[in-house]
This record gives structure tokens, C-alpha cells and sequence, in this order.
């Protein structure tokens, strides 16, 4: 396996010229929203690598090492000696088709392997239109137990009014991609962590629908959210992001995920989630600690380091959340995650509106307001 990892910024270009790749490559692009409007840069990277199998997504910020950049391209090219990568795609035109697309994905990289295993999917997808839940709900029943799924859901800053998902060279909204790695010689790590502390009283979810919210202990669940968010609550949906939704789901008491809000109805006092709001949950507020979302970012990259012989790529998704409460010190955020990873491992990734991956060796899940790690390469 061969790694390279670089960047284009309106101002400075590319930080190394466009080379091509060995067929069958798979090259990972995460770039700011902006890049719908004049995406030369991404036509570009394409081009450059016509034999290749190309993705990327939108994002809050875009992850270089230890850098974070806005309205740019973090970019890394994996030229893999023995994994085949396979790349499927589906629209997901409302929330309500996020389960059947997941099945349908993880479905047509199972009949892409021609016997060498499929190991690992990774998903990238349109971060507003789908359950990202039920996304994930779906490739986990269309897949073998030992294939690990990670990725995440496509960003737009802090304004959750468009994304884009690259695929077929151009930039899409309202389309999930992923590929199939396949073949016995790759190593695939993981890790997720948040650093969040519960506070406050634990509430049952009295009336929610998929991933929409209705009440909380039988009251408007987005009044509750007012109220903790006094002043802030003028900038909803964006300032619901310093108060993430612990959820616990009946019956299966050590599974807890952190869900935030994608979008709010005045009209209908609902709350819209990334994924999934059982009814019947026990659902708790969140709140930032500083100390432990760096120090949980740093946990994350070291449960994805796998043993290594040859370049490691490390693709490292973040919560748009975690970066909103960090502010100036999000690089803090970057430099943990780099430290947990091996020195010679090639970083990027992006901040996102989910984050799939599994936790430990469990199943996997979207979470939200985590720092997500996938590690990729290969055996000799």
C-alpha cells in the first residue's frame, strides 16, 4: 500500500501537484459546501484519477493532520497491493427511505465479492435528508458480522441548509455512497468516543416518530430545549448542539447514543434528529467538558491503531457540535487525535453532521457529538 495525503485551498491551490494513482485506488475528498458552486478543484481531482474510485463529502471543516481548514480539500490517495475497493451508490429522497437504501448498499457490496471477503464499507452520506440511524440500521442487516462499517454524514457549518456527497465525479445532494474494501491482507481499526457529562433528570420519550421529537415526559420536547438554552435558543438549530440527547434504548441498558438536532418546527414544537428517537427511551441532556472531549478524541484514535507494516490511513470525523464548543481550541481536538496514532500515519477527515462507526467491538451505530476513527492497511 502506497499513501499520499494532501490539500487545495482557493488561495494557496494544491499543496502538491495532481498525480495519478494505480487503478483501483480509492481516493477520499472532504471540501466545504462552497465547492457546489465552483467545483473546478473537484473536476480536477477526478480527472486526475480517472482509473480510481473517487468519494468525498461536504463538511463543517476539513481535517489535515493536525490542521483544519475551511472551504479547502483534504484529500488522501490509498494505493492498496491487494484489497479490492468496489463503489456503490443510491438517492435517499426522504428520511423515511434511509433504512431500505442502507439495505440496499450493504446488499450490493455483498454480491461484489468474488471470494476475497468483504472486510469493510465505508459510507459517506447526504448529511440532512436521511435518518442516519436507520441508514446505518439498514447495512448492518445486510452485512456478515465481521464486516466492520464506519464513515459519516455530510456537513454544512453551522447553517444545516445544504450538503453534498461526491460520486460519478460530480457533487450531489440527496445521495448515500459507500465502498466495499475487500481481500484478506487489510487491517481496518475503529474507535468512537464523546467526553460528554449527563446532567439533569433522566426523561422518558413519550411521542417521537423515526427521528423526530415530539415530547419528553409528555411536554414539548423543543420547549425543554428553550429553556435550557435561554438567550441561545434564538440560534436553534445550531446552538441545540451545547445540549446533546444521551438516549438510552429499552431494554438493551448498556447501549446509550448521543443524537442532536438537525433541524426544528416552530409550528409542530418537533425536533428533528440525525438519528433515530425511540419511544419509550430514557433520554438525558449533555453537556461540554473541554478536558474530556480532547482527552476522548486521543482515546478514539488509539482504539483504531492497528499493528502495521507500510503506510496507515487514518480518517478522522468529527461532530460539528464538538467543534462549535471548542472554538479556538479545536486544533487542541486534531492534535490529541494525531497523537494517539502512530507517527508515520497520513490524517484527514472532516466535521460532520453523524458519525458511524461501532463502539469497541459492538455493533455499529450513528453517533452523534463524537470523535470517530477508521484506520486502514495492510498486512505484508
Amino acid at each position: 500500500m502506497e499513501l499520499r495525503t494532501f490539500t487545495w485551498s482557493g488561495e494557496r491551490g494544491w499543496s502538491t501537484p495532481l498525480t495519478g494513482a494505480r487503478p483501483g485506488s480509492l481516493v477520499l475528498a472532504f471540501g466545504g459546501t462552497s465547492l457546489a458552486a465552483n467545483p473546478a478543484a473537484v473536476h480536477d481531482l477526478v480527472a486526475a484519477h480517472d482509473d480510481s474510485i473517487v468519494i468525498g463529502c461536504s463538511s463543517a471543516g476539513e481535517i489535515a493532520g493536525t490542521t483544519l481548514l475551511d472551504d479547502a480539500l483534504s484529500v488522501a490517495v490509498a494505493e492498496f497491493d491487494a484489497t479490492r475497493v468496489e463503489l456503490v451508490s443510491d438517492r435517499v429522497e426522504s428520511s423515511v427511505d434511509s433504512y431500505a437504501v442502507g439495505r440496499r448498499l450493504a446488499s450490493a457490496l455483498a454480491a461484489l465479492d468474488h471470494g476475497e471477503g468483504l472486510r469493510a464499507i465505508f459510507v459517506l452520506s447526504d448529511g440532512l435528508a436521511v435518518n442516519g440511524g436507520a441508514l446505518v440500521a439498514g447495512l448492518v442487516a445486510a452485512s456478515g458480522p465481521d464486516v466492520v462499517i464506519t464513515g459519516g454524514l455530510a456537513g454544512d457549518g453551522d447553517r444545516f441548509e445544504a450538503t453534498w456527497v461526491l460520486t460519478g465525479g460530480e457533487l450531489r445532494s440527496g445521495v448515500v455512497t459507500a465502498v466495499g474494501l475487500y481481500g484478506e491482507r487489510l487491517r481496518v481499526g475503529h474507535g468512537s468516543r464523546g467526553g460528554w457529562d449527563h446532567f439533569g433528570p433522566e426523561r422518558v420519550v413519550t411521542r417521537a416518530e423515526g427521528n423526530v421529537l415530539f415530547e419528553l415526559d409528555g411536554q414539548p420536547a423543543l420547549e425543554l430545549y428553550k429553556k435550557y438554552l435561554g438567550d441561545r435558543a434564538a440560534g436553534l438549530p445550531a446552538t441545540a448542539l451545547l445540549f446533546p440527547l444521551a438516549v438510552r434504548v429499552p431494554g438493551r441498558v448498556q447501549r446509550t447514543v448521543t443524537r442532536t438536532i438537525l433541524a426544528v418546527d416552530e409550528a409542530t414544537q418537533t425536533m428533528t434528529f440525525a438519528g433515530d428517537i425511540p419511544q419509550g427511551a430514557a433520554a438525558q441532556l449533555m453537556r461540554a467538558n473541554f478536558d474530556r472531549l480532547v482527552e476522548s478524541a486521543q482515546d478514539a484514535a488509539e482504539s483504531a491503531a492497528v499493528d502495521h507494516q507500510g503506510p496507515l490511513l487514518a480518517v478522522a470525523i468529527s461532530c460539528v457540535g464538538r467543534r462549535l464548543l471548542l472554538g479556538e481550541h479545536i486544533e487542541d481536538e486534531l492534535e490529541a487525535t494525531v497523537a494517539g496514532l502512530p507517527d508515520d500515519a497520513g490524517v484527514v477527515g472532516f466535521y460532520s453532521y453523524g458519525e458511524i462507526s461501532p463502539i469497541a467491538a459492538g455493533t455499529c451505530d450513528l453517533h452523534n457529538q463524537t470523535m470517530t476513527v477508521t484506520t486502514f492497511s495492510e498486512a505484508a
